[in-house]
């Protein structure tokens, strides 16, 4: 069941036991979006380890127009932080795709930013002698909405058991300003929120994840379809014998 002030004092005491087994001596990475995961799992870690043990990244691709609240949220936490713009990267690895005569999808270049971020983060981590933060949650894990080897990897993952409801009363819990736990969540890639990706509410999906209750058997259909399609995701890597 889930106390908000019990799983806040969890989760504080996890990432502790995880450095201390991990690296005594090392920072947490977290790539800042300036959303309610990003933030929530920021706040976790200045709690757990002190801010002064946190680094945020901020990874705009070119001009983001909601890069203020990442800038805020760093502000407010204290921690140390280095913005990245990965567009060039970005464009210049797909014009090299392109240019050795494959023909990119939509997805393929959707996907791109996600992995280059996740690279910028882990030669971040490299430098400041790290440990990534995956800051993924239950609900997007459950239908897959993020990006393998993207922001679905990272070294340890404080809210992967938690509904996107869930962090946002832990985000309360941490007395986060409401402007960042109730940001409209995003990918940052696509252009429409996450919801409209998706086609169907958080809420709807945390209810059905928690409550086994979903009233609109075609959502429910798309939302078993996609947890299905998507186990590769979070499953270990099959190998062989």
């Amino acid at each position: 069941m889930f106390v908000p002030y019990k799983t806040k004092d969890d989760i504080i005491k996890w990432i502790k036991d995880y450095f201390a087994a991990n690296g005594p001596d090392c920072n947490a990475v977290v790539g800042i979006s300036g959303g309610k995961d990003s933030s929530v799992t920021a706040a976790l870690c200045a709690t757990a380890l002190g801010a002064e043990k946190v680094y945020g990244v901020l990874m705009p691709q070119g001009d983001q127009h909601d890069i203020g609240y990442s800038r805020d949220l760093v502000s407010h936490l204290g921690i140390k932080n280095f913005t990245v713009n990965i567009k060039n990267t970005v464009d210049s690895l797909i014009k090299e795709i392109e240019q050795s005569g494959v023909s990119l999808n939509k997805q393929a270049v959707i996907n791109i930013p996600a992995r280059v971020r996740m690279t910028t983060l882990y030669a971040v981590s490299a430098a400041v002698n790290g440990r990534v933060a995956n800051t993924c949650n239950l609900s997007e894990d459950h239908v897959g909405y993020s990006t393998k080897f993207g922001d679905s990897a990272g070294d340890f993952s404080p809210l992967s058991r938690l509904t996107a409801s869930e962090v946002k009363i832990l985000g309360m819990e941490l007395s986060l300003p409401s402007k960042f736990t109730e940001k409209v969540p995003e990918d940052g890639l696509s252009g429409l929120s996450d919801e409209e990706n998706l086609g169907f509410t958080y809420n709807v999906l945390d209810k059905y994840i928690r409550e086994g209750v979903c009233e609109d058997i075609s959502v429910k259909e798309k939302i078993d379809r996609l947890h299905k399609i998507n186990m590769h995701k979070i499953l270990l890597m099959p190998c062989f014998g």
